[in-house]
């Protein structure tokens, strides 16, 4: 078992998709949950939607980080459909970054699963992602299962 209790360890993609390119909060995290034993793939910002289901699909991804200082986190439910339309909606979606509390019911309705704010505790995030992709890993195993009886 690793660090994070998942074997292999939890993937996560840590990615910013639009236009917004201030990336120093999206690395911090990629780094915190990299140092708590998970596998991190890390994008460049300004990744769009078909290139970020394109790298889950790729990367076998139990959980997708997108990073949001701009309004960015706009377009997460679109990349929760596309995700859903590619048969990659069991994948795990958190937000981090600036996000009015206005806007998180729609971010949450859309699938995604927590929004992590400016200081929000390495611990809390960490013990997030570890969650949710031992929760993906589990929905992935049960199909898995279900096709091969």
């Amino acid at each position: 078992m690793t660090a994070c209790g998942l074997n292999p360890p939890a993937r996560v993609l840590v990615t910013k998709i639009g236009l917004d390119g201030h990336d120093r909060g999206s690395r911090i995290v990629a780094a915190y949950l990299r140092d708590a034993g998970m596998e991190v793939i890390y994008t460049p910002p300004w990744q769009s939607i078909p290139a970020v289901v394109k790298l889950v699909l790729e990367e076998d991804v139990d959980v997708v980080g997108i990073s949001s200082l701009a309004t960015d986190h706009l377009i997460v439910p679109k990349l929760a459909d596309a995700l859903r339309e590619a048969g990659l909606g069991h994948v795990g979606i958190i937000v981090g970054g600036i996000v009015p509390d206005d806007e998180c019911p729609a971010l949450l309705q859309a699938g995604v699963s927590a929004i992590f704010g400016p200081g929000s505790p390495r611990d809390d995030i960490i013990a997030h992602v570890a969650a949710l992709a031992a929760k993906v890993r589990d929905v992935k195993n049960a199909e898995f299962r279900e096709i091969a009886q």
